[in-house]
């Protein structure tokens, strides 16, 4: 599948240690800025679909604000609850003259 670079978000909008959203076509993007980096993620909660971006970020994680599940902003993986084998896609992402850039598939670019 072809990926293409998008620009999203200028960096200065992003206030550290919170999350935005952003709409890339039909695609709602959660933006986490970690105040070294910028991470993304799709902005819904496996659980019951809580939207992430909503969440406290608690070291490189978030916590969803509906029922506390936490969710890894580096490989989307649920730590909490343990044993939980769900996922949530997490995108790679730039920062590029202070604009933030994310790597979608080309059906959301």
């Amino acid at each position: 599948m072809t990926e293409r670079w998008i620009r999203v978000a200028r960096y200065e909008q992003l206030p550290e240690r919170e999350g935005r959203a952003v709409k890339v076509g039909e695609k709602e993007i959660a933006l986490f800025n970690l105040g070294d980096r910028v991470l993304a993620t799709d902005n819904t909660c496996p659980h019951q679909q809580g939207p992430l971006c909503d969440g406290i970020v608690t070291g490189s994680a978030v916590v969803c604000p509906l029922h506390g599940w936490k969710v890894s902003l580096e490989d989307g993986c649920v730590q909490r609850p343990a044993g939980e084998s769900h996922q949530v896609r997490t995108y790679p992402t730039a920062i590029v003259d202070g604009v933030v850039e994310v790597q979608l598939p080309m059906a959301h670019a």
